[in-house]
This record gives structure tokens, sequence and C-alpha cells, in this order.
């Protein structure tokens, strides 16, 4: 199938320039995002009130619940928002280049498992403990940790059973990835069947994925997490276009392939980790928005890598608009409209290309 090349073949001529048409596309979503809800703003009245704390003042009026909406509610959202879904993309470019597959993503070596495995286990262990000790967890730094934690420990043990004669073999990792998301998916439901009912609300709602928790600290003890993957995966760019012509070639090129392979799945445990604390379990991103950008832009991951950061940024902003507004009040769980949209337009896209090629 001609979209599911993996040519490393790169020059100016053969790319679509299309990121000025995406930071457009995601400027516009964070406008509509913020403007958008019970308490409406014209896209001049957000401007305006995200100016005045820089001392701007702008020429549209607005009242004071329209500026505590926009600063206490949907601006830490939609900051939430826009940083997981651009590292959620990134890290699916990053796992399909790693593993030459454009069917991988960081769920199948365990990461997304191990991180809501983690994730579950302190949402459930917190209030079993002392006073002092359960304020203490409840910091807004804890979750990510432990999903961090979680996520890297199961991506270790899947990269031990894959390791042999000091290399790492691709199918043998995501085999083993296929079964630690079995056994962590069985722990995941042991636990819940050990909850309380307030926590196994907030477990479901979790796991259906959701940005409703998004505040300041939140905002604040995820950040620095996913601010990491996103400035460090791009610098591995280059080696993962050099494994795009397998890992004897790249060698040969003077690419340490077994450092890159565990940069890759570092950063990734990280970004997702941080990730699945904050909003739960949300599918498709990192799978649908590496495919549309090789299809319309190539696989140069120099390219590839802040692409997918801005469109996945942009999807999941627009994912999120969609759940607060389709049965408003109520809210949908966002995992629901990712995967309701993803899953249909990636079988169309299957579809359309397997024609192409017959």
């Amino acid at each position: 199938m001609k979209w599911l090349s993996w040519q490393a073949t790169f020059t100016d001529g053969q790319v679509l320039r299309l990121r000025p048409v995406l930071v457009a596309a995601l400027a516009l979503l964070i406008l509509a995002g913020i403007g958008t809800g019970a308490v409406s703003l014209s896209p001049g009245q957000v401007l305006a009130v995200l100016a005045q704390p820089l001392g701007i003042t702008l020429p549209w009026d607005f009242d004071v619940q329209q500026q505590a909406v926009v600063l206490a509610i949907r601006l830490p959202r939609v900051i939430l928002a826009g940083l997981i879904g651009a590292v959620l993309a990134m890290a699916g470019a990053a796992m399909q280049g790693l593993f030459r597959n454009p069917l991988a993503d960081p769920g199948l070596v365990g990461v997304s498992g191990g991180a809501a495995l983690a994730t579950v286990a302190a949402i459930v262990g917190v209030s079993r403990l002392p006073g002092s000790a359960a304020d203490w967890l409840s910091s807004p730094f804890v979750l990510p940790l432990a999903a961090f934690g979680g996520g890297l420990a199961t991506v270790l043990v899947v990269w031990r059973l894959a390791r042999r004669d000091g290399r790492t073999d691709v199918a043998t990792l995501l085999l083993a990835g296929i079964a630690v998301n079995a056994l962590t998916g069985a722990l995941i439901g042991l636990l819940t069947f050990t909850a309380t009912d307030a926590q196994l609300r907030s477990i479901t709602f979790w796991s259906l994925g959701s940005l409703g928790g998004a505040t300041w600290p939140v905002v604040a003890g995820v950040t620095p997490f996913l601010a990491v993957a996103l400035v460090l995966l791009p610098t591995l760019a280059r080696p993962l276009n050099t494994l795009l012509l397998g890992e004897v070639e790249a060698t040969h090129l003077g690419i340490d392939v077994e450092s890159a392979k565990r940069s890759v799945v570092v950063l990734v445990a990280l970004a997702v980790g941080a990730a699945v604390s904050a909003s739960g379990i949300i599918g498709f991103i990192a799978l649908v928005v590496p495919h549309l950008l090789r299809l319309a832009a190539g696989p140069d991951h120099r390219r590839l890598l802040p692409d997918a950061a801005l469109l996945g940024a942009g999807l999941l902003l627009g994912a999120d608009l969609i759940a607060r507004t389709l049965a408003s009040p109520a809210e949908l769980p966002i995992g629901t409209i990712t995967a309701a949209l993803g899953a249909p337009f990636f079988l169309w896209l299957l579809r359309g290309q397997l024609r192409g090629e017959g």
C-alpha cells in the first residue's frame, strides 16, 4: 500500500507545506475551545481576556463572569487538551518510526497499560492511607509520577523479555507488550472490584477519557513531564529517519541503534504516563495522526514529529469541544469521541488505499 510505504527519501519538493495550515487551525480551535460553552465569548472577547493579565487592553468588552470562566475553567482545560493531544500524536509517530510498523502505538508495548494500572492503584490506595500520607499523596504531581513509573516499569519488563545477545527483537517486543497489557488489564479489573462506589465512578469515567478534571494544579503537575517529551522527541528525528532503512543500515551509518530505542521508549513512557494520569485513556490520536501526516507530507521525522504535535493538539481540542457541547449540559467522555471519529475514518482510509492498490 502506498500510504504504508516506509521509504526514507526526503526532499523538500516532495513535501506539502502543512505547518502554517496546522498552526492556523490550532489557533482557531483554541479560540473556539475557550469561547464556547454555557457562558459564550466572541473571539475578540477571548483575546481581550487573555491580553489583560499582560497589561494589554483590546477594544472588546467582557464582564467579570466571563473573565472568571476563561481564566479558571476553560484556559487550563484547553492547555491540557493541547499538550496531551500533542504528546500522544508525537509519541505515536515516534513508535511507528522505531518499529517501522504503521500499526504500532504506545499501547502495544505496555506503556498505556502500565500507566493506567499505576493510576488506578493510586486512586484506590490513597484513601486507605493515614490522613497525613493521604494528604501528601493527593498532590497533583503524584498521579503523573505514578503513571510514569508504571508505564516505564512495564516497558522495562517488556524490553527485558525482548533482549537477546545485546539486541532487542522488535517482534518479541510487540508480543511481550500484548501479554503485559493483558496482565495489567486483569490487575486493573481486580483493583476496580475492590474500589468504593465513589472510586468506581472516578475510575470508570477516567478509563473512558476525560478532561473534566483540568485545573491549574493538574496542568502544573503534568506540564513538566509533557514538556520534556515534546522538546526531546524531535531531537531523535535523525535516528528515526535512519532506522527506516533498517537496523543494520542505521548502524553502518553511525547510529547507536540500542541507545535510540531506549531514548524513544523512555520518552514515550514519560509522555504517555503523564497524559494518562491527567486525562485517562484516549485512543486513536497516536495511531491516526501519523498516518494522515505521512500521506500528506511524507515520512521525514524532522517534519513529521512537530507537525504531529500540532495536528494531535488540534484534533484533541476539537474532540473536547464536541464532548462538551454535543450533549450539553452533560459532558461526554472524550475517549468515546476520539474512538467514534477515529475508528471509522481509519477504516475508510484503509479501504480507500486497498481499492487504490487493486
